[in-house]
């Protein structure tokens, strides 16, 4: 009876630390979407730039970090004797005009982020990796090549997360090509299911990459997140998932019966030759006594 009442305190303690869980986890993704909300609502006041003010930052950006290597001594001025205060006022402008043209061009990261909805780490935190790529796109950005920055920084911006998605959203970490290739897949499917209302076979994601059903099925197979063997798997969390597998290595019980009469048959035959003839064989073979 006293075994049974502390097993049916430890079901029950189970039960309601997984319902415990399962609150947490639920109110972690309520606080993740109103902070996300809060964010975009400040984000939106900044407001975007035409291709002329992207321009104009540039420059003023470029010429802060030349004013700025200047003052550390890498280059030297073509201003003649540029005073230190004038240096430092273009450094300082060049700041701002990068602060400025980071803030408008937030929402293109939020916007690249939410294409990776089943990535395994929160939206928050692919926006996070997603404004260091920005930030990376702004410093290297070469407004005399007439490129589109949004077009440019969607490059960054994809780079830092996918590398974070490979670094950090599984246990078994996977090379950034295959995570990038694995996006592929998963958007095919995507797309497939909305149109034709199931989800596709190896071949048809295959056609629709240019690749092999076989490899399609090998990127999935490896994008599997590993599942503990000590997992419950039912309510009361009396059984666990290891509980359910075969032990392949386990001897049964007709082959040990076997070996054993195999042993003691050996043992027979061996105990008929002279000791000399026996201990050869023995050691020849490995058989140890008993």
């Amino acid at each position: 009876m006293a075994t049974r009442a502390v097993a049916r305190r430890k079901s029950t303690a189970s039960g309601e630390t997984d319902r415990a869980s399962s609150v947490r986890a639920v109110g972690g993704e309520i606080a993740d979407r109103d902070l996300v909300g809060m964010y975009l609502d400040e984000i939106a006041r900044t407001p975007l730039l035409d291709a002329a003010k992207e321009v104009d930052l540039s420059q003023t950006i470029e010429a802060g970090v030349y004013a700025q290597q200047i003052l550390d001594g890498e280059v030297e001025s073509d201003a003649g004797d540029a005073k230190r205060e004038e240096l430092e006022a273009l450094v300082a402008d060049g700041e701002r005009a990068k602060d400025i043209f980071i803030r408008s061009n937030l929402r293109l990261v939020v916007a690249v982020a939410r294409r990776y909805p089943r990535a395994g780490l929160p939206l928050l935190d692919l926006i996070q990796e997603g404004n260091a790529g920005l930030v990376r796109a702004v410093e290297k950005f070469d407004y005399a090549k007439g490129f589109k920055f949004s077009t440019y920084a969607t490059w960054w911006i994809r780079q830092a997360i996918t590398r974070s998605i490979a670094d950090q959203s599984r246990t078994i970490r996977l090379p950034v090509h295959l995570v990038e290739e694995l996006g592929r897949i998963r958007r095919v499917q995507r797309e497939f299911n909305r149109e034709h209302g199931r989800d596709p076979e190896h071949e048809e994601i295959a056609a629709e990459l240019d690749s092999n059903a076989e490899r399609v099925g090998n990127v999935l197979d490896w994008a599997r997140d590993p599942v503990s063997l000590n997992m419950s798997v039912d309510d009361d969390g009396d059984t666990q998932f290891g509980d359910l597998l075969e032990d392949t290595s386990a001897v049964s019980p007709e082959q040990s019966v076997m070996t054993l009469l195999r042993s003691e048959e050996l043992e027979d035959l061996i105990g008929k030759l002279d000791n000399r003839t026996a201990s050869i064989i023995k050691m020849r073979y490995g058989i140890e006594d008993g």
